[in-house]
């Protein structure tokens, strides 16, 4: 049986800035041109804003779909979200995807004035509040953590309350949620084959649970963590290692992949336009490999 071709993505490098703002929508463009099918953002609150620089990114781009892996939800005021969504998604022609999770550094969370305890929590009742204002015409929510009453949203993102939720992370929690809640996985750090079939088959269980087709949810692997030493930094400088693990992850079941632009930067490419010709260099090579 024939492989359904993987979907690919870059992680958009934050270190482009460093050639200033004509350079970081150069390079946007040139994923879109080079045949990539994403864009995604990561997201720390000290080191650049995903939501703003996404706006920026779709101005110069068309047809490439745009996200962020990921945002860090419970951080955040949820109605100021839905917004801030519904209004990329309004001026990018409905081509966003958001990429949420509940994030690690507690020193963030004080800094913003959020509960770092109470993320989980949170986090669940965000998405549902989300996905009223992009659907209702009228918001009535009570929840433990966020409330509204008669609020209305408009304009509603083009694509509705359909406007997909992709959820990250390696916890039990966080398979829970993927499976109840997310329109798909965004992993990070699968080990083996074993790892991420066991991760998968986890989340499909929740989702059967929760009365949901388990088939419907999308599945990406970052298709390497990013790097902390010099073996990982190496690993971009050998497109060979980076084809094979794409082709492992198609055969454990993910659908898409997302290359570290960053990572390509730390493994020697060490200018804008450099990492957009190892990015050309890698597509030709996956797409062969797998799709």
């Amino acid at each position: 049986m024939t492989a359904t071709p993987m979907k690919l993505t870059v992680e958009f490098p934050s270190v482009a800035y460093r050639e200033g703002p004509a350079a970081v929508l150069r390079l946007a463009r040139a994923v879109e041109d080079l045949g990539y099918d994403h864009i995604d953002i990561f997201d720390h609150v000290v080191m650049g804003h995903p939501l703003v620089a996404l706006a920026a990114l779709a101005a110069v781009t068309s047809r490439v779909t745009l996200g962020t892996e990921v945002l860090v939800l419970p951080q955040r005021e949820p109605t100021l979200v839905a917004k801030q969504l519904s209004t990329l998604d309004t001026l990018s022609g409905g081509r966003v995807r958001l990429g949420v999770g509940v994030g690690w550094q507690e020193s963030e969370y004080e800094a913003l004035g959020a509960d770092f305890h109470t993320r989980g929590s949170r986090m669940d009742e965000a998405i549902a509040l989300l996905r009223a204002y992009w659907s209702e015409a009228h918001v009535n929510f009570a929840g433990k953590h966020y409330r509204a009453t008669e609020m209305a949203m408009e304009p509603k993102p083009p694509q509705g309350g359909r406007l997909p939720i992709w959820i990250g992370g390696a916890s039990d929690a966080a398979f829970r949620r993927v499976g109840r809640l997310g329109d798909g996985w965004l992993a990070s750090r699968v080990t083996d084959a074993a790892d991420g079939r066991r991760a998968i088959e986890t989340i499909r269980r929740h989702a059967e649970a929760a009365g949901r087709d388990p088939a419907a949810i999308g599945l990406q692997s970052m298709v390497a963590p990013p790097p902390r030493d010099a073996e990982g930094k190496r690993f971009y400088a050998e497109p060979e290692r980076v084809v094979a693990r794409a082709a492992e992850l198609q055969r454990m079941g993910f659908q898409w992949i997302s290359l570290n632009a960053t990572a390509l930067f730390q493994a020697g490419a060490r200018s804008v336009d450099a990492i957009a010709d190892g990015l050309g260099a890698l597509h030709a090579r996956l797409r062969k490999e797998v799709g």
